[in-house]
Parts: structure tokens; C-alpha cells; sequence
């Protein structure tokens, strides 16, 4: 089952579910939010939730997603209340990379990013009612620094690269008491900056706020152990570039208990009403084979199970005219 957002050719906002091929809209509810709110309040899980809703008209959800009008699966009212963040080292990646690494380990000391992706190897995966190794964490931004699904992805006049992470993220809303709930998952593109983050591995947090979008659609339960998908690069209606990315725990160092752990340990991150996406790390991107975007270009991130495909464009931002000066009061 899948939960999606868009606005109706009449400009209202409108929540879709979709079970099987049909999508029916859920009258009587605007927002994902107010959905998921309105189950924690009853007790009741999503799915019970909207069993309790008669269905309303069939939409077309490709039809909404061509015409620019899907929106993002979960958002805020108030986009300062919505969190971007993630987690990276987290997938294991081809065979020959793990054997490159043992073999370079026995020989030369460890890289601080080798050294976190054996802690997760060896700590990732801890027993029921255990806390595992702490992984990487890093912040995007928050409702501000994410973009609807076919909405640009603008980069920077200062970025050195404009690349695409294809991953799965999980999506949050925090109860009146402070209790984290995960609604689900969804495809996302966690938008980097490769180059920048090569030049020195502190200036990671520099590289990291960039906008990012998810969607089109939410996978309602849990994450399926094995995800295999496809991410594109298009460049004049052509693929410049396609490869397979793996996601689910059968392909992670980590589990996701265990993510979520270090996540919504601290107090910050369990503010009632707040919403968080998360994004959980990839081992594919197309920076690795040596590829280099530019402005017009396409990213396509795409897996059956999630639905529709997520598709953003890149978009470069205008130059700042000048350094940015703080005003004195």
C-alpha cells in the first residue's frame, strides 16, 4: 500500500492511496500529516487508519506527476518543522570493494571512513534491546531544502559538483508525547556535492546542505530486506549513465533499528508534531564512475516496489553578486 500528496486540478491538496494498480483519493484529510496524527490519536496503525475511511474518486497519479502536480509524499505546514537528515557508510557495497579493503587494511593504516564502516560491519547489527556502533550522521536542512518530486534540484553558484545518492529514506512524524512513528519509506536523492567533499573530508557538513526530494510515493509498513533498483542520468533525452543500487538490511552494515536509534536518541529530534526524513546511505552514485553533471540534466531514481519514479532535475543556481555581508543593527 502506498500513500502519496498532491494538489487537484482545482488547486485543493489531496491525499491518494493506492493498493494494487488504482489510486482512490481519502476524502476528508489534506495532508499525510494530519493522517498519520489522526491514527497515533486513535490507536490505530496507518493502515487501520485508512481502512476506516471509505475511499473516495480513482486519480491519476501519473497524470499529476506529468503535469507538475504531485507533491511531497510527507511535509509541514511549517516547513522549519521538517527535518533532512542521514546516515552515510552504511551499505556494503560490491565484494571487491570490501576485499580492496581488507587487503589495504592488513597493509597501511585505516582512513577515519574505513574505520566507521568496520564498526559497522562488526557493531551495525546489534541483538534485540541493544545499542549498536554509532554510525555517520550528517543534516541536509530542513522543509526549506526540500524539493517535490520533478521539481529542480538547484545547486549552488559555489558547489564544485552537482551529484545524485539514490536511496531509500524513512518517514517520521513525532507524536504529542514525544514518540517518533515511522509511517514508511520512499525512493529519495540525497543531492550532494562529491567534489567538495573530496577536497577534505571535514567540509562533509559544507557537502551535505544541498536540497534533496523523495517520493513520488510512500511504501506503507516495513522495508523490504533486499531493495534493488535503478538510477538514471539523462542529458538531452538520452541515458548517459544507468546503474542498479542495492538498499534494504540485507545489503546494509547497519540495521535500521539501529539507525533510527542514533537518530532519535537525542531530545532535538522527538519534538511533537515535528516531522523527520531520513535518509539511509547508498553505494551507487554516478560521481564514482567518473561522471560529471550539468545544469538540464535528469536524475531518474526508480524501484517497483515504491511506485512511480522519482525524477529531478538539476537547476544551477544565479551567482551571488557579492560576498554576503551581515547587516550590523
Amino acid at each position: 500500500m502506498h500513500l502519496s500528496q498532491l494538489t487537484l486540478t482545482d488547486g485543493r491538496r489531496a491525499v491518494a492511496v493506492r493498493d494494487g494498480a488504482d489510486a482512490r483519493l481519502l476524502p476528508e484529510v489534506e495532508t499525510t500529516r494530519e493522517l498519520a496524527l489522526a491514527a497515533i490519536a486513535a490507536g490505530r496503525s496507518l493502515r487501520e487508519e485508512i481502512a476506516s475511511r471509505t475511499l473516495g474518486d480513482a486519480v491519476d497519479l501519473a497524470a499529476a506527476l506529468a503535469d507538475g502536480r504531485m507533491l511531497l509524499p510527507l511535509d509541514h505546514p511549517d516547513p522549519a518543522h521538517l527535518h533532512l537528515t542521514g546516515t552515510g557508510l552504511t551499505h556494503l557495497g560490491s565484494a571487491s570493494t570490501r576485499d580492496a579493503m581488507h587487503q589495504k587494511a592488513a597493509a597501511e593504516d585505516l582512513t577515519d571512513s574505513m574505520k566507521m564502516f568496520r564498526m559497522g560491519l562488526e557493531g551495525g547489527k546489534p541483538g534485540a534491546g541493544q545499542v549498536g556502533a554509532q554510525p555517520e550522521w550528517f543534516y541536509k536542512g530542513n522543509g526549506y531544502a526540500a524539493a517535490r518530486p520533478g521539481a529542480p534540484l538547484d545547486s549552488p553558484d559555489f558547489a564544485l559538483d552537482a551529484g545524485e545518492e539514490p536511496e531509500i529514506a524513512g518517514l517520521y512524524v513525532i507524536s504529542g508525547d514525544g514518540q517518533p512513528f515511522r509511517l514508511g519509506f520512499a525512493l529519495g536523492n540525497e543531492f550532494s556535492d562529491h567534489v567538495t567533499e573530496r577536497g577534505n573530508y571535514l567540509w562533509l557538513a559544507h557537502s551535505k546542505l544541498r536540497p534533496a526530494s523523495y517520493g513520488p510515493e510512500l511504501l506503507i509498513g516495513d522495508l523490504p530486506d533486499h531493495v534493488e533498483g535503478t538510477s538514471r542520468l539523462y542529458r538531452d533525452d538520452g541515458v548517459i549513465w544507468e546503474k542498479p543500487f542495492l538498499s534494504g538490511e540485507a545489503n546494509m552494515s547497519h540495521s535500521l533499528a539501529n539507525l533510527e536509534h542514533h537518530h532519535f536518541k537525542y531530545d532535538l529530534f522527538r519534538q511533537p508534531g515535528d516531522v523527520h526524513v531520513h535518509f539511509f546511505g547508498t553505494a551507487t552514485l554516478s560521481f564514482a564512475d567518473g561522471i560529471t553533471t550539468s545544469p538540464g540534466d535528469m536524475f531518474e531514481i526508480a524501484c517497483p516496489d515504491f511506485g512511480l519514479p522519482l525524477r529531478n532535475p538539476i537547476r544551477q543556481r544565479d551567482s551571488l553578486a557579492a560576498p554576503v555581508a551581515v547587516a550590523r543593527l
